[in-house]
């Protein structure tokens, strides 16, 4: 029983990693014995979490750069010229988020290849100024796509 339950957390830390997340969890869940229902179930709990936690994390990035917006001049200088450059991002990049916006976000998030993802695409969601619930839902599904996509490679190891 000891055993499982460090499968089960070792496999949930996984889903948690950024590169790693639920899709690659469920390979290497494989190859320490879980079965398949428990590793999915596991690494759907890692997108979750992912999916809540972290549009809600990213926009305390923010509220940082203004508090050191107001302190010494090298913080200052850095801090003024992030939020210069999110809010030029933003505009520049709003037309595009009203064309592709939510099924966009589904489908990079749900490509199992490095550099997408839960991770990346909150950070992309955040930086391009979605609407928290939009991403919360976009990372949801692309995230259980994702698992899902990797799961019948897993099937067959």
């Amino acid at each position: 029983m000891k055993d499982l339950i460090l499968k089960i957390l070792w496999i949930y830390v996984l889903s948690l990693t950024p590169g790693l997340e639920g899709r690659y969890a469920l390979i290497v869940s494989r190859f320490i014995g879980l079965d398949l229902g428990t590793s999915f179930l596991i690494a759907s709990l890692g997108v979750i979490t992912l999916s809540l936690t972290l549009p809600t994390l990213l926009p305390l990035i923010d509220k940082l750069m203004l508090k050191l917006a107001k302190r010494g001049k090298l913080l200052s200088n850095f801090a003024l010229l992030y939020l210069k450059y999110l809010e030029d991002v933003r505009r520049r990049s709003s037309k595009y988020i009203e064309r592709w916006g939510i099924p966009g976000l589904i489908i990079f998030v749900s490509i199992p290849l490095p550099a997408t993802g839960i991770w990346t695409g909150s950070l992309a969601a955040y930086i391009l100024g979605m609407r928290r619930r939009e991403t919360i839902i976009s990372l949801f599904v692309g995230g259980i796509m994702s698992n899902l996509i990797t799961l019948v490679p897993s099937v067959v190891i």
